[in-house]
């Protein structure tokens, strides 16, 4: 199987959401927007984007699969904060576990319901 669009598409969501952090939008916003921004965004989008990265390797072909290891790796990465441990951030937030949440679900939904509904070339079987 050609899996090359595929790879084009997951490529095309992380240059997207790494545009996104360098223009930074946070900085043209103001007051509640500006804080949301700084304070959630990247813990949205960056389980997005891990989402469609395991669905590269070879032992995560399930959709399932890669949103508990999304989950897992971002939830674990906020426990050692919680710890004094810096591992993607300095400040621990219970929030930010919500946010990681709504990242890998809106990955799943976005996988489930458009990609492989409306891809042909899109499947839940095998590694991109």
């Amino acid at each position: 199987m050609n899996n090359l669009p595929r790879r084009f598409i997951i490529l095309g969501i992380a240059l997207s959401a790494a545009f996104l952090h360098l223009i930074g939008i946070g900085r043209h916003t103001r007051g509640l927007v500006q804080e949301l921004y700084s304070s959630y965004f990247s813990d949205v989008v960056l389980p997005f984007v891990a989402y469609f990265l395991c669905g590269t390797l070879p032992f995560l072909p399930k959709w399932w699969q890669k949103a508990a290891v999304t989950f897992g790796m971002a939830s674990a990465a906020e426990f050692l904060q919680g710890f004094g441990i810096y591992a993607l951030g300095k400040t621990f937030d219970p929030l930010d576990f919500a946010a990681y949440a709504a990242g890998t679900l809106i990955a799943v939904s976005v996988e489930r319901l458009l990609f492989a509904k409306y891809l042909k070339f899109w499947d839940d079987v095998g590694p991109a």
